[in-house]
């Protein structure tokens, strides 16, 4: 498996499960770092029983569409795979050189996609998607949206509907009750315009009662969001945490009363998934959220919809949040329960490895 994303310590509880299973031999590659435009990744070894992690250099990191890993046909021949996973959108010079590094070898691959809108690319990229979407041998896609997005530009292959990685309820688990410090709401992503948190701030300056915001993440609109705080006279009940190692964050959501996910829509993007919603809800923490994309569909009825860029609806949904201790509850649990049925790390591998069984029955 080729995969920046498992640089992440928490994620790699889904490579140890795929591991589990006695008829696969994992070995996974992962680059030393990766820039994501506001920050740099590095790599955190948390889970690693069972299979080899392997840091392989990268050229041209932190361009999303055109870095690659030069000396992985070097990989691919000492190690012989019978499958290649490339956990990276077809549309990447990454998926193009290790799909056609693994054909050469004699491997089948498989490429992972959470792309949910129909969007024409440029030269070579275009080139680059026709050349994956006729000479993989099973795709992987993270979401229904985008099943429809690449059937819709041709892909006619097999495919699966797996999240890229769901969670361990052992590690995102609730916690104890914690004293009362007033309802505390949570933001946790990137600090960028399309993920909405000035419509949050909006929402919070007009909450009567007692509450806090948390935002964990980093981004370039983190100035602006602390100049807004100022301006609508909530600066001193909003903290800027940063970026926290994965490993913090279970404990992160367990001193929330709420997580929110307020994304707005725009035309080159739409929510993909929103992971930091089933981080939480298997912490046992209400989860409000965006009707953006795939949003509704991951919540469920296991948390409450506002409608997009709709700052009164999003105070609407805090205010009875607050109120109302039922609700909360029933939510709490809810969440955790369809986390449990549906979004867990074993789930996923499990999936996974069933793609990777029917790969090799091909004749």
């Amino acid at each position: 498996m080729l995969s920046k994303a498992c640089l992440v310590g928490v994620y790699q509880r889904k490579l140890e499960e795929i591991a589990r299973f006695e008829d696969v031999e994992l070995t996974v590659l992962v680059p030393p770092s990766w820039f994501d435009g506001s920050r740099t990744l590095y790599l955190e070894r948390e889970h690693t029983d069972g299979y080899d992690l392997l840091v392989e250099p990268m050229a041209l990191n932190g361009r999303f569409h055109t870095h690659f890993y030069p000396r992985l046909g070097r990989r691919i021949r000492a190690f012989a795979p019978d499958v290649v996973h490339v956990d990276e959108e077809p549309y990447n010079l990454a998926t193009f050189h290790a799909v056609w590094l693994a054909r050469r070898a004699g491997a089948r691959t498989v490429w992972f996609s959470w792309q949910n809108l129909n969007r024409r690319y440029p030269l070579p990229f275009r080139l680059i998607e026709r050349y994956n979407l006729r000479h993989t041998d099973y795709a992987i896609v993270g979401s229904q949206g985008a099943a429809r997005v690449w059937r819709e530009k041709g892909y006619a292959g097999p495919l699966a509907v797996i999240p890229q990685f769901g969670v361990d309820p052992d590690i995102f688990s609730p916690g104890s009750e914690r004293p009362d410090r007033g309802f505390v709401v949570g933001y946790v992503g990137r600090l960028v315009p399309e993920k909405g948190v000035d419509l949050l701030l909006e929402a919070l300056a007009g909450l009567p009662g007692t509450w806090r915001l948390t935002i964990v993440g980093d981004g370039p609109e983190r100035a602006y969001l602390q100049a807004e705080a100022r301006r609508l006279g909530i600066a001193d009940r909003v903290t800027f945490e940063g970026v926290l190692a994965s490993s913090r964050m279970p404990v992160c959501y367990r001193e929330l009363d709420a997580l929110l996910v307020p994304s707005r829509s725009r035309p080159n993007w739409v929510e993909q998934f929103g992971r930091v919603l089933i981080e939480a809800m298997a912490c046992g923490v209400p989860v409000v959220g965006s009707d953006s994309g795939e949003i509704p569909g991951v919540v469920g009825q296991a948390g409450l919809i506002f409608p997009e860029d709709d700052a009164l609806a999003l105070r609407d949904c805090l205010s009875r949040l607050m109120r109302d201790d039922a609700l909360r509850t029933r939510l709490a649990r809810q969440g955790r329960e369809r986390v449990l049925a549906r979004f867990t790390q074993a789930q996923v591998a499990a999936q996974t490895v069933a793609v990777y069984r029917k790969m090799m029955c091909k004749t």
